[in-house]
Protein backbone atom coordinates (compact mmCIF):
# COMPACT_ATOMS: atom_id res chain seq x y z
CA UNK A 1 0.00 0.00 0.00
CA UNK A 2 1.97 2.97 -1.24
CA UNK A 3 -0.28 5.97 -1.60
CA UNK A 4 0.65 9.56 -2.12
CA UNK A 5 2.76 10.85 0.74
CA UNK A 6 1.39 13.68 2.83
CA UNK A 7 3.34 16.89 2.49
CA UNK A 8 2.48 18.11 5.97
CA UNK A 9 2.94 14.96 8.04
CA UNK A 10 5.96 12.88 9.01
CA UNK A 11 7.26 10.24 6.66
CA UNK A 12 8.26 7.61 9.22
CA UNK A 13 10.29 5.68 6.66
CA UNK A 14 12.82 8.50 6.73
CA UNK A 15 14.62 10.04 9.70
CA UNK A 16 16.16 13.50 9.54
CA UNK A 17 18.84 14.14 12.14
CA UNK A 18 18.65 17.39 14.05
CA UNK A 19 21.92 19.36 14.39
CA UNK A 20 22.24 18.13 17.99
CA UNK A 21 21.64 14.48 16.99
CA UNK A 22 24.14 14.78 14.14
CA UNK A 23 26.76 16.23 16.52
CA UNK A 24 26.00 13.58 19.12
CA UNK A 25 26.41 10.77 16.58
CA UNK A 26 29.64 12.26 15.25
CA UNK A 27 31.10 12.54 18.76
CA UNK A 28 30.18 8.90 19.41
CA UNK A 29 31.88 7.89 16.17
CA UNK A 30 35.05 9.81 17.01
CA UNK A 31 35.04 8.35 20.52
CA UNK A 32 34.68 4.82 19.13
CA UNK A 33 37.53 5.48 16.68
CA UNK A 34 39.71 6.70 19.52
CA UNK A 35 38.89 3.69 21.71
CA UNK A 36 39.54 1.15 18.93
CA UNK A 37 42.77 2.77 17.75
CA UNK A 38 44.13 3.07 21.30
CA UNK A 39 43.14 -0.46 22.34
CA UNK A 40 44.30 -2.31 19.23
CA UNK A 41 47.07 -0.13 17.77
CA UNK A 42 48.20 2.70 20.08
CA UNK A 43 48.81 4.74 16.96
CA UNK A 44 47.83 8.25 15.89
CA UNK A 45 47.92 7.11 12.26
CA UNK A 46 45.45 4.33 13.11
CA UNK A 47 43.21 6.89 14.78
CA UNK A 48 43.25 9.08 11.67
CA UNK A 49 42.38 6.06 9.53
CA UNK A 50 39.57 5.13 11.92
CA UNK A 51 38.07 8.59 11.46
CA UNK A 52 37.01 7.54 7.94
CA UNK A 53 34.46 4.93 9.11
CA UNK A 54 33.65 7.19 12.09
CA UNK A 55 32.28 9.71 9.59
CA UNK A 56 29.49 7.23 8.88
CA UNK A 57 28.38 7.24 12.52
CA UNK A 58 25.51 9.72 11.89
CA UNK A 59 24.13 7.43 9.17
CA UNK A 60 24.37 4.41 11.48
CA UNK A 61 22.76 6.22 14.41
CA UNK A 62 20.02 7.50 12.10
CA UNK A 63 19.07 3.87 11.41
CA UNK A 64 19.07 3.07 15.15
CA UNK A 65 16.93 6.10 16.03
CA UNK A 66 14.57 5.43 13.13
CA UNK A 67 13.96 1.86 14.36
CA UNK A 68 13.35 3.16 17.89
CA UNK A 69 10.82 5.69 16.60
CA UNK A 70 9.02 2.98 14.61
CA UNK A 71 8.79 0.79 17.73
CA UNK A 72 7.28 3.70 19.65
CA UNK A 73 4.85 4.37 16.80
CA UNK A 74 3.88 0.71 16.68
CA UNK A 75 3.15 0.73 20.43
CA UNK A 76 1.05 3.90 20.16
CA UNK A 77 -0.79 2.52 17.13
CA UNK A 78 -1.69 -0.60 19.12
CA UNK A 79 -3.30 1.54 21.81
CA UNK A 80 -5.04 3.69 19.19
CA UNK A 81 -6.73 0.84 17.32
CA UNK A 82 -7.84 -0.76 20.59
CA UNK A 83 -9.48 2.53 21.57
CA UNK A 84 -10.98 2.84 18.09
CA UNK A 85 -12.41 -0.67 18.25
CA UNK A 86 -13.93 -0.01 21.68
CA UNK A 87 -15.49 3.25 20.48
CA UNK A 88 -16.97 1.60 17.37
CA UNK A 89 -18.37 -1.23 19.51
CA UNK A 90 -20.16 1.40 21.60
CA UNK A 91 -22.05 2.51 18.49
CA UNK A 92 -20.04 5.66 17.75
CA UNK A 93 -19.42 6.56 14.12
CA UNK A 94 -15.92 6.23 12.72
CA UNK A 95 -15.40 9.99 12.53
CA UNK A 96 -16.57 10.60 16.10
CA UNK A 97 -14.57 7.59 17.31
CA UNK A 98 -11.39 9.15 15.94
CA UNK A 99 -12.18 12.41 17.77
CA UNK A 100 -12.76 10.49 21.00
CA UNK A 101 -9.59 8.44 20.58
CA UNK A 102 -7.54 11.56 19.95
CA UNK A 103 -8.51 12.98 23.34
CA UNK A 104 -7.62 9.72 25.11
CA UNK A 105 -4.33 9.43 23.27
CA UNK A 106 -3.39 12.97 24.24
CA UNK A 107 -3.91 12.03 27.87
CA UNK A 108 -1.52 9.08 27.43
CA UNK A 109 1.19 10.52 25.19
CA UNK A 110 0.60 14.27 25.22
CA UNK A 111 -0.43 16.44 22.27
CA UNK A 112 3.04 16.02 20.72
CA UNK A 113 2.78 12.22 20.66
CA UNK A 114 2.89 10.57 17.25
CA UNK A 115 -0.60 9.05 17.23
CA UNK A 116 -2.30 12.10 18.82
CA UNK A 117 -0.77 14.23 16.06
CA UNK A 118 -1.85 11.76 13.39
CA UNK A 119 -5.43 11.67 14.69
CA UNK A 120 -5.48 15.47 14.95
CA UNK A 121 -4.42 15.63 11.31
CA UNK A 122 -7.11 13.11 10.34
CA UNK A 123 -9.76 15.21 12.10
CA UNK A 124 -8.55 18.33 10.30
CA UNK A 125 -8.67 16.57 6.93
CA UNK A 126 -12.08 15.00 7.63
CA UNK A 127 -13.42 18.50 8.21
CA UNK A 128 -12.24 19.21 4.65
CA UNK A 129 -14.32 16.24 3.43
CA UNK A 130 -11.46 13.80 2.88
CA UNK A 131 -12.60 10.16 3.34
CA UNK A 132 -11.29 8.54 6.50
CA UNK A 133 -10.15 5.44 4.61
CA UNK A 134 -8.01 7.64 2.35
CA UNK A 135 -6.42 9.18 5.46
CA UNK A 136 -5.74 5.72 6.87
CA UNK A 137 -4.06 4.74 3.60
CA UNK A 138 -1.95 7.88 3.69
CA UNK A 139 -0.87 7.14 7.26
CA UNK A 140 -0.03 3.52 6.41
CA UNK A 141 2.05 4.58 3.40
CA UNK A 142 4.07 6.96 5.55
CA UNK A 143 4.78 4.42 8.29
CA UNK A 144 5.84 1.46 6.18
CA UNK A 145 4.73 -0.80 9.05
CA UNK A 146 3.09 -4.04 7.95
CA UNK A 147 0.52 -3.97 10.77
CA UNK A 148 -0.61 -0.45 9.88
CA UNK A 149 -0.84 -1.28 6.18
CA UNK A 150 -2.88 -4.42 6.87
CA UNK A 151 -5.27 -2.52 9.14
CA UNK A 152 -5.71 0.31 6.62
CA UNK A 153 -6.38 -2.19 3.82
CA UNK A 154 -8.99 -4.10 5.83
CA UNK A 155 -10.53 -0.87 7.09
CA UNK A 156 -10.89 0.43 3.54
CA UNK A 157 -12.50 -2.79 2.30
CA UNK A 158 -14.94 -2.96 5.23
CA UNK A 159 -15.85 0.74 4.98
CA UNK A 160 -16.49 0.76 1.24
CA UNK A 161 -18.23 -2.60 1.03
CA UNK A 162 -20.84 -1.50 3.54
CA UNK A 163 -20.34 -4.72 5.47
CA UNK A 164 -20.24 -5.36 9.18
CA UNK A 165 -17.58 -2.77 9.95
CA UNK A 166 -17.56 -3.19 13.73
CA UNK A 167 -17.17 -7.02 13.84
CA UNK A 168 -14.53 -6.91 11.11
CA UNK A 169 -12.51 -4.20 12.89
CA UNK A 170 -12.88 -5.97 16.24
CA UNK A 171 -11.65 -9.25 14.76
CA UNK A 172 -8.76 -7.49 13.00
CA UNK A 173 -7.73 -5.70 16.18
CA UNK A 174 -7.78 -8.99 18.09
CA UNK A 175 -5.49 -10.65 15.56
CA UNK A 176 -3.13 -7.67 15.56
CA UNK A 177 -3.13 -7.58 19.35
CA UNK A 178 -2.02 -11.22 19.39
CA UNK A 179 0.88 -10.35 17.10
CA UNK A 180 1.83 -7.37 19.26
CA UNK A 181 1.85 -9.62 22.32
CA UNK A 182 4.12 -12.12 20.58
CA UNK A 183 6.51 -9.31 19.69
CA UNK A 184 6.52 -8.02 23.26
CA UNK A 185 7.19 -11.51 24.60
CA UNK A 186 10.11 -11.90 22.19
CA UNK A 187 11.54 -8.53 23.23
CA UNK A 188 11.17 -9.48 26.90
CA UNK A 189 12.83 -12.87 26.41
CA UNK A 190 15.73 -11.40 24.42
CA UNK A 191 16.25 -8.34 26.65
CA UNK A 192 18.64 -10.20 28.98
CA UNK A 193 20.53 -11.64 26.00
CA UNK A 194 20.86 -8.20 24.47
CA UNK A 195 22.31 -6.93 27.74
CA UNK A 196 24.73 -9.86 27.79
CA UNK A 197 25.66 -9.03 24.21
CA UNK A 198 26.54 -5.45 25.18
CA UNK A 199 28.64 -6.69 28.10
CA UNK A 200 30.46 -9.19 25.89
CA UNK A 201 31.08 -6.51 23.27
CA UNK A 202 32.80 -4.40 25.92
CA UNK A 203 34.85 -7.27 27.40
CA UNK A 204 37.75 -7.29 24.86
CA UNK A 205 38.42 -3.60 25.49
CA UNK A 206 38.16 -4.00 29.26
CA UNK A 207 40.45 -7.04 29.29
CA UNK A 208 43.14 -5.45 27.12
CA UNK A 209 43.08 -2.17 29.05
CA UNK A 210 43.07 -3.98 32.41
CA UNK A 211 46.03 -6.22 31.52
CA UNK A 212 47.92 -3.27 30.08
CA UNK A 213 47.27 -1.26 33.26
CA UNK A 214 48.23 -4.04 35.69
CA UNK A 215 51.14 -5.35 33.58
CA UNK A 216 52.72 -2.43 31.70
CA UNK A 217 54.55 -3.49 28.56
CA UNK A 218 52.71 -6.83 28.26
CA UNK A 219 51.35 -5.90 24.83
CA UNK A 220 54.39 -3.97 23.61
CA UNK A 221 55.24 -6.56 20.97
CA UNK A 222 51.66 -6.43 19.66
CA UNK A 223 51.88 -2.68 19.07
CA UNK A 224 55.48 -2.30 17.87
CA UNK A 225 56.05 -5.28 15.57
CA UNK A 226 54.57 -5.95 12.15
CA UNK A 227 53.37 -9.42 13.14
CA UNK A 228 51.79 -8.01 16.30
CA UNK A 229 49.88 -5.41 14.30
CA UNK A 230 48.67 -8.11 11.90
CA UNK A 231 47.46 -10.22 14.82
CA UNK A 232 45.67 -7.26 16.39
CA UNK A 233 44.05 -6.43 13.05
CA UNK A 234 42.83 -10.03 12.81
CA UNK A 235 41.46 -9.82 16.36
CA UNK A 236 39.67 -6.58 15.50
CA UNK A 237 38.15 -8.15 12.38
CA UNK A 238 36.98 -11.18 14.37
CA UNK A 239 35.51 -8.86 17.01
CA UNK A 240 33.56 -6.86 14.42
CA UNK A 241 32.22 -10.04 12.79
CA UNK A 242 31.10 -11.40 16.17
CA UNK A 243 29.28 -8.13 16.95
CA UNK A 244 27.50 -8.29 13.60
CA UNK A 245 26.53 -11.95 14.08
CA UNK A 246 25.22 -11.41 17.61
CA UNK A 247 23.07 -8.52 16.39
CA UNK A 248 21.66 -10.65 13.55
CA UNK A 249 20.93 -13.58 15.88
CA UNK A 250 18.96 -11.40 18.31
CA UNK A 251 17.07 -9.59 15.54
CA UNK A 252 14.02 -11.87 15.57
CA UNK A 253 11.18 -11.07 13.18
CA UNK A 254 7.56 -12.12 13.63
CA UNK A 255 6.27 -13.59 10.38
CA UNK A 256 2.82 -12.67 9.09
Amino acid sequence: MRGKMSETQINYQEYCLSPWEWLQALVLGIGAAGLVSYTFYRSVIAFLVMLIPAAYAPRYMKTIWKERRLRQLESQFKEAIQMLSAALSAGISVENAIVSCKRELEMMYGPRGMMPREFAYMIQQMNMNRPVEELMNDFAARTGLEEVENFARIFQIAKRSGGQLVPIIRHTVQIMDDRFQVKEEIRTLTASKQFEQKVMNAMPFLMILYIDYTSPGFFTAMYETVMGKIVMTGCLAAYLVSCWLSRKILDIKVAS
